[in-house]
């Protein structure tokens, strides 16, 4: 059965939800025939595929290009497509467009936007025009040249202002919420305080599911973050296959 924006929402407090990055063919289907109940697009494809130093540089058309490349290969899985930096404070007619080309030119079905409460209304709007929308709170790398990486909820104030967050787009009718690195302690009271599923990432266990960037899964960064424990060392796995074939390639042919 083909997942959607609203069985996602329907599975809070039944089972996790299982999430993976994809940017292309190859990932999409390593995520989706490996179970995945759906797949984020997202602009973390960067630093992953792209060799950036962040995620400010990723585009609009970036995105569009990527994401058609996921959704043309899995049709039964949710796609969802991150809506790149700065584009969530333009106006709203440039905001709902540049979702419209996501939907449209690159086939996703939902878009993922960063932001709190300062993004709620334009959330909203989005909602109440069509866009299924996939919030994110917590750690936001698109600010990280402002406000750095760090974990969140470390303090009351971040606390409070975590738990403002996620009522806000909540409020604002977003179908799940991706948490990011935030104070596994105290992430159970984010994912108590709204109605929409949390997808946890760098958050502990106190969330309904998680997500995961596919190359730190299967062990193709070189340096994953720390909460990321491979299940694969396909790079270490990949390069000796590649110096296997070298020293072949190189070896005098016998006379």
């Amino acid at each position: 059965m083909k997942t959607t924006a609203r069985s996602v929402r329907a599975l809070k407090g039944v089972r996790p939800l299982v999430c993976l990055t994809a940017y292309d063919a190859a990932t999409a289907r390593m995520a989706a025939e490996g179970g995945a109940d759906l797949l984020l697009v997202g602009d973390s494809l960067g630093t992953v595929v792209l060799g950036l130093p962040d995620t400010v540089g990723v585009t609009l058309d970036m995105m569009i290009h990527h994401t058609a490349a996921v959704s043309r290969t899995v049709r039964d899985r949710l796609v969802v497509a991150d809506l790149p930096f700065g584009v969530g404070h333009d106006s709203f007619s440039k905001v709902l467009n540049a979702c419209r080309r996501l939907l449209q030119d690159g086939g996703a079905q939902a878009v993922k936007i960063e932001g709190g409460t300062s993004l709620a209304p334009v959330i909203r709007r989005l909602v109440d025009a069509g866009v299924p929308i996939m919030g994110h709170v917590g750690l936001m790398p698109q600010r990280s040249r402002a406000r750095g990486l760090r974990r969140q909820g470390l303090t009351p104030g971040e606390r409070s202002q975590l738990i403002a967050d996620a009522r806000a787009i909540d409020d604002a009718g977003v179908f799940s919420m991706v948490v990011e690195c935030v104070e596994p302690s105290f992430m159970p009271s984010v994912t108590a305080a709204v109605k929409a599923p949390t997808v946890g990432i760098g958050s502990g266990r106190g969330c309904d599911g998680q997500v995961l960037v596919i190359h730190d899964l299967l062990g193709l960064t070189p340096e994953p973050p720390p909460f990321a424990r491979p299940e694969a060392r396909l790079h270490r796995e990949a390069v000796a296959a590649v110096r296997r074939w070298a020293a072949k390639v190189r070896r005098p042919s016998s006379r």
